[in-house]
């Protein structure tokens, strides 16, 4: 009888050790802060990568980066036609070649290395749920620019101009459909804009979402690598941003047939991608004036060099960086040796920035432009006022200046 009393006695303390280490195990997990806690309060950039899916393939990818401190977001587009060297596959191929919709993690490890950051939270949206996530919004406003009109035995895609508010069924289709004839740009330039749409709407119904019943419907309709907790109170973080104010950068790149098929290599081997992607981050987290932040600066770029084709490159370049190219063209003599920044836009932290990207410190403040004053070569190729007028010489490489 002792050894059973003993016996008991053992197996009774085994349980009590059991339930106090589950007990452990629950509150940590119980109690633990959220991952968006954490992130607020380590106050540092959430990036946010979003796919919207078709057929488990990729349609749209954006990578949305903000920073709680300023309230600031950018969001960066990753085309699918991207060619990189896949090490998964162990050749150059296009990124969404990795793409796996069971498991992410490939194709979310090959962004992180393309733009030099740490992806913190994906959202996937497949075609069928936007259907039922814009109705749940009650819909999404958006800007066409033209009519669309399109038929044929398969598929009818009718859109008219103006400013309309989209249904589930009439945004999926604007968010995912592709014509023989639409240009590539237009096309990329459409998708981004009805993203900033969905944000924008998002924010504005963040409230009503708040409803639990709501909430859990719309939240089931995400794949996502985070709770519904979390992705509310990320989502609830998200209504700060101003989509007025946020820009989507596209990474570009040249196009070039790879094994049969047309891919964008990012310039300069992926590096000027990172870089783009540092300078923002820097503008995401500097806290100065907001004009001088939130300005956008015009630029008009003119080659004087005898390179063909040396400002359209260098204007391509420059948009990577966010800035408006407003003018391209050939300068009075193609003969000049030193690149000069010439600049009229009353901020000098801007100007400083825009001419860190180049490396150039040769650089003239005009307050204004006198047409009329034809000794000077320069002033006689723009009949407008930009920010920016960036005259290429002899001493720029194509991506920064060699010499000043």
């Amino acid at each position: 009888m002792r050894v059973i009393k003993g016996d008991a006695s053992i197996i009774l303390l085994g349980l009590v050790i059991l339930l106090f280490v589950f007990g452990i195990i629950f509150s940590v997990f119980t109690f633990r802060s959220n991952p968006v806690d954490d992130a607020l309060s380590a106050n540092r950039v959430i990036n946010v990568l979003f796919i919207i899916e078709d057929d488990k393939t990729p349609l749209s990818t954006y990578v949305l980066m903000y920073y709680p401190v300023t309230k600031r977001a950018a969001i960066f587009d990753i085309p699918g036609d991207l060619g990189l060297l896949i090490s998964k596959i162990n050749r150059v191929d296009r990124i969404d070649r990795v793409y796996d919709p069971a498991r992410i993690s490939g194709y979310e490890n090959e962004i992180e290395k393309l733009l030099g950051i740490e992806i913190n939270f994906n959202v996937i949206i497949t075609k069928e749920n936007l259907v039922s996530i814009i109705d749940l919004l009650e819909g999404v406003e958006i800007f066409i620019p033209s009519n669309v009109s399109y038929r044929d035995d398969d598929k009818v895609i009718l859109f008219p101009s103006g400013i309309t508010v989209l249904d589930g069924d009439k945004a999926s289709l604007y968010a995912t459909y592709s014509l023989p004839y639409e240009d590539s740009e237009m096309e990329v330039f459409r998708r981004q804009r009805f993203f900033l749409g969905f944000l924008e709407r998002q924010i504005q119904m963040n409230e009503k979402l708040q409803n639990p019943s709501a909430s859990k419907i719309y939240h089931s309709l995400f794949r996502t690598n985070i709770s519904q907790r979390t992705l509310t109170l990320l989502f609830n973080e998200f209504t700060n941003i101003d989509t007025d104010r946020t820009n989507i950068q596209s990474v570009t790149g040249n196009l070039r047939e790879v094994s049969g098929q047309m891919l964008i290599i990012p310039h300069w081997d992926g590096n000027l991608v990172k870089e783009v992607v540092r300078q923002t981050l820097g503008t995401l987290t500097r806290e100065i004036e907001d004009h001088l932040i939130e300005r956008t600066l015009t630029v008009e770029v003119l080659n004087g060099t005898v390179i063909n084709g040396l400002a359209g490159r260098t204007a391509e370049m420059l948009r990577s960086f966010g800035y408006d190219v407003i003018s391209i063209s050939n300068a009075d003599r193609n003969s000049y040796d030193n690149t000069l920044i010439i600049h009229r836009s009353g901020d000098d932290t801007l100007v400083k920035a825009f001419a860190d990207v180049i490396r150039c410190t040769n650089i003239r403040r005009e307050a204004s432009v006198n047409l009329e004053n034809d000794d000077d070569p320069i002033n006689q190729n723009f009949e407008y006022k930009a920010d920016i007028t960036l005259l290429i010489g002899r001493n720029f490489n194509g991506r920064y200046v060699e010499r000043n």
